[in-house]
């Protein structure tokens, strides 16, 4: 089986890949590569952080409800609509689709905030952890990413993948 680090490195080639040649998501994920490129450092939490926030618009699902972004020193915004979000926390006002260096990210289910985590990566996998545990739906428009998660990048589940989500497998 290969490694999540080699998996990771993989999708990202095909998500630039996809880039290039789609129009309709070519943008958003163009957007993501030039803040990626433009990182100091390439490291296993950069690329991570990329990756999650590339697969969703790779797979053209909906984001905008479930990664959100706040500045730290203003009033946290209102989650009470939340059902699964990762709310990452910066320093300063950055309209950055991604954000390598948050203060924090923190995992909000059902409008509370359950753990605050110093990395994407990790929040998300906490967040994926719970909702496989407490047996809650995945967020709505974000099926195929979780879908993806769960039965490739973790190997949770052998069952049928949606033709989708084949075509990345292979």
């Amino acid at each position: 089986m290969p490694s999540l680090i080699a998996t990771l490195l993989v999708r990202l080639a095909l998500f630039r890949q996809k880039a290039s040649k789609t129009e309709k998501t070519a943008d958003a994920l163009a957007n993501i590569f030039k803040v990626h490129d433009t990182q100091e450092l390439h490291d296993v939490h950069t690329r991570r952080t990329t990756v999650l926030h590339a697969l969703p618009d790779y797979l053209l699902e909906e984001v905008s409800g479930f990664f959100r972004t706040c500045v730290d020193d203003m009033d946290e915004p209102d989650l009470w609509d939340a059902s699964v979000v990762l709310l990452t926390t910066v320093s300063d006002d950055a309209t950055s689709p991604v954000h390598y260096h948050p203060v924090r990210v923190s995992v909000v289910l059902e409008g509370d905030v359950v753990v605050n985590l110093p990395r994407l990566a990790d929040a998300f996998l906490v967040m994926f952890g719970l909702i496989y545990a407490l047996h809650l739906s995945y967020p709505k428009g974000l099926t195929n990413t979780f879908e993806f998660t769960q039965k490739i990048l973790l190997g949770l589940d052998d069952s049928k993948l949606s033709p989708k989500l084949q075509t990345l497998k292979n």
